[in-house]
């Protein structure tokens, strides 16, 4: 497979390259591209430098798979080119998740619907990633009604200037900031920018992106997005109201059978999620199960997974290796005529 990894500077995208080698993912020839302010720059994949291309020169080479992680405008503007070319898109922004004409995948959950004909598919929000591979098992078996979420978030889903604040301040440094606020010390109930109805576009991303995964309008979804300062790690948690009663030790075995999910649930032993323990891990872990006992057919769960892994990274790459197994995708693009 000739792969492409649109952003391979970021944070994610050096994610990206590090699960790439760890999954041993078929790659003949790799393209690392950046903006034109990167391009020349060296990476280093399984032991071998690169250097990092520019956006045409990467389309030039029509690679079979091209996996984004460069932001919304690039997406937009590249993501169709590459299209044109014959590349499967797998793109992490948010700029197609919404796309009717567009998949937006989580492959243990959705993998099923991608076609050869789908050449731009949306990675989901990272925290959307982790609390839909919970729910899904739940909702099959109980059917929800509605998901209240309060998101606790790693500022590197911010970006790598975030992390830096973090740093300095805790170092006492005075720099650059990417928030509004102090982040150290501190919990800013901000994430991504405020819209019309005083939401966050974070907090929109997670009520609308798990109907779309789950092809199901029938529950809603509410959300508090609040960013912490942890360096890696986002922490949700979920209250859900199901149609249908449910036993606990039955939604413990549902989610222990489900690929992806680790639980971890035992009070006596202070055994729970936590971002410290998620951290450089694709699994998604799911602890403090209980019920709400406020209203009946309702549970409360924490769920914690890597966000720059399996909120990224990771599900990007399981994306395409699920194209690779499938045959979704030639192995020698078309040339343009």
């Amino acid at each position: 497979m000739k792969v492409a990894v649109v952003g391979a500077t970021g944070m994610v995208g050096e994610v990206m390259l590090k699960v790439l080698e760890e999954r041993n993912f078929p790659i003949s020839e790799l393209l690392l591209v950046a903006s034109e302010r990167s391009v020349g720059k060296k990476l280093t994949y399984k032991g071998e430098e690169h250097m990092v291309i520019g956006l045409a020169d990467a389309v030039a080479a029509q690679p079979d798979i091209a996996i984004f992680s460069a932001g919304g405008d690039t997406s937009l503007e590249w993501a169709p080119k590459f299209a044109e070319v014959g590349t499967t898109v797998i793109d992490n922004s948010s700029a197609w998740r919404m796309d009717p004409t567009k998949k937006l995948v989580v492959p243990e959950i959705n993998a099923n619907e991608l076609t050869a004909e789908d050449k731009i598919i949306a990675n989901p929000n990272c925290s959307t990633i982790q609390m839909v591979l919970a729910l899904d098992p739940l909702h099959k078996k109980y059917q929800m009604k509605r998901v209240v979420v309060s998101t606790y978030q790693s500022v590197s889903g911010t970006g790598v200037k975030a992390v830096e604040q973090m740093e300095n301040e805790a170092a006492g440094i005075e720099g650059e900031m990417a928030y509004p606020h102090p982040i150290n010390r501190n919990a800013l109930p901000h994430c991504d920018v405020f819209l019309e109805n005083g939401y966050t576009k974070e907090e929109m991303k997670l009520a609308r992106e798990p109907q779309k995964i789950l092809d199901d309008r029938t529950f809603s979804v509410t959300a508090t997005a609040v960013r912490i300062p942890t360096a890696g790690g986002h922490s949700e948690s979920v209250n859900v109201e199901f149609h249908n009663d449910f036993d606990l030790e039955e939604v413990r075995q549902l989610l222990s059978a489900t690929p992806g999910i680790v639980v971890q649930d035992n009070p006596e032993t202070n055994t729970y999620p936590m971002p410290v323990y998620a951290n450089g891990k694709d699994d998604v872990f799911v602890g403090r199960i209980r019920r709400d006992e406020t209203q009946p057919n309702t549970l409360n769960m924490w769920i914690v997974a890597d966000n720059l892994r399996k909120g990224a990274a990771t599900n990007a790459v399981q994306i395409a290796e699920y194209l690779v197994e499938n045959n979704l995708v030639s192995k020698t693009s078309q040339t343009v005529s």
